[in-house]
């Protein structure tokens, strides 16, 4: 059986792309920023949502889940789009929240401006993979984008004002 010279090898994870080298570094760059922010936020969804209480526990309960959920599920695609294009991954903008104690508007409020922010992040990231031409990338982040814009109008709704009699 043959042998590979070791000066043949590759690394073992330099996975093959048709992407420049400076587009696999930028893109995987945002990527990894993003996917930091997904997680951060993934945790801070579910923080909240063990620890919201109230008349609306139960609709703000299920909210939170249902969006944690989502979050959480989208770090996995992340992960594995930058190894598609030849990254590796690992950041993190979203800020924690270690209060002692948050009402549930205002766990409602402070993830929707995440995720307003988040969509923001997205949609730089959008502009980065379309510079390069990584159309793959930029049909995500649509979706992504989309699902961002989705939980940030729930959390919007969630937390208005009610309705006052004689209105």
């Amino acid at each position: 059986m043959a042998t590979v010279s070791p000066t043949r090898r590759k690394p073992a994870l330099d996975t093959p792309t048709g992407l420049r080298p400076e587009a696999t570094r930028d893109i995987s760059g945002a990527l990894n920023a993003l996917l930091a922010d997904f997680f951060a936020l993934y945790l801070k969804t579910k923080n909240f949502h063990w620890h919201v209480s109230g008349p609306h526990f139960r609709d703000y309960h299920l909210l939170l889940d249902e969006q944690a959920d989502q979050l959480f599920a989208t770090t996995d695609v992340i992960a594995e789009r930058v190894r598609k294009i030849g990254g590796r991954s690992r950041l993190q903008r979203v800020s924690d929240n270690d209060a002692e104690f948050v009402t549930p508007l205002d766990m409602l409020a402070e993830l929707r401006e995440d995720n307003a922010r988040l969509t923001e992040r997205m949609r730089e990231t959008h502009n980065v993979c379309d510079e390069h031409g990584d159309v793959a990338t930029t049909s995500l982040l649509e979706v992504w984008i989309d699902e961002a814009e989705r939980r940030t109008w729930f959390l919007f709704e969630a937390s208005r004002p009610g309705e006052t009699a004689g209105r």
